[in-house]
């Protein structure tokens, strides 16, 4: 059952950038331009949910996440709902701490406050006091010592590269809820579905059915986001009754379905306090 995307209105999006980091709020699905920055980045949503996308594939990040892209690795942001996204960069000295790869990580409850003291205010209103070089420093010490802490979450779906896997890709991409066995995606493809299996499990490191899954979910995240309910989410998605979709989302995610639904309409993107300066870019970043 398809479901129609339903944008939600956005006040007038809001961009500040700093040397460390930055805040943009982006109505549902607006994009970020395709992008490569010299340092590796953390990317946190405050409210909404995040798609980050890169060579390796795609994380999704809602509000309890918080995505890593390396240096180096081209990528770009899709908000899904109305999203206030934080971005802090790492210095080299404290990326060589996180893995090598883009990640997406648990954020604890420290970890968030610490993501949102880091984009807060103080970066961008003349009137709230900046933070010392020593103080900012500190901060970014316990951020990464939390993101070490804790284990690498399953919300990474891997970008995959053979042309056949690729084309079973592009199938389930657009039609989620399709329930075709591998075989009958290695008919339409012209694949046996030992070579896909193959396939999924040297290249991506997971089954088929993991993989599925893994997308399913993805889409999920997106559509409850935007408002939908749990059981037309679920239908849209493949499954073939709520409650085990509940129970696919809730092993993957942490959370029911409809708890995280309810989070993300009872949270909307605050706006900054007014920029005293007239212009929204207090300090120019790379």
């Amino acid at each position: 059952m398809p479901v129609h995307r339903q944008p939600r209105p956005i006040a007038a999006a809001t961009s500040h950038v700093w040397p460390s980091g930055g805040r943009h709020l982006r109505p549902s699905g607006e994009a970020s331009a395709v992008q490569a920055h010299a340092r590796g980045h953390l990317v946190y949503a405050a409210s909404g949910v995040l798609a980050v996308h890169t060579e390796r594939g795609t994380s999704i990040v809602p509000a309890n996440r918080v995505a890593w892209t390396p240096a180096g690795f081209t990528h770009y942001h899709r908000a899904h709902g109305d999203t206030d996204m934080r971005i802090v960069f790492l210095a080299p000295s404290l990326a060589r701490l996180v893995p090598d790869h883009p990640a997406v990580f648990l954020a604890s409850g420290l970890a968030r406050e610490v993501l949102l003291a880091l984009t807060g205010p103080r970066n961008y209103d003349p009137a709230a006091p900046d933070y010392s070089r020593s103080a900012r420093s500190r901060l970014l010490r316990v951020l990464v010592e939390e993101l070490r802490e804790a284990p690498e979450q399953p919300l990474h779906l891997p970008e995959p590269r053979d042309d056949r896997l690729r084309a079973v890709a592009r199938l389930l991409h657009g039609t989620p809820a399709d329930n075709a066995t591998l075989a009958e995606l290695g008919r339409t493809i012209g694949a046996s579905p030992r070579t896909l299996s193959r396939l999924f499990h040297n290249e991506l490191g997971m089954t088929f059915y993991e993989w599925r899954t893994q997308l399913r979910v993805h889409h999920a995240l997106v559509l409850l986001a935007e408002g939908h309910d749990t059981t037309r989410t679920a239908a849209a998605c493949g499954w073939a009754n709520p409650s085990s979709f509940i129970a696919a989302f809730t092993h993957i995610i942490g959370t029911t379905p409809g708890r995280y639904r309810t989070s993300h309409q009872a949270t909307a993107p605050a706006g900054p306090p007014p920029d005293r300066t007239g212009t929204t870019d207090r300090r120019r970043g790379p």
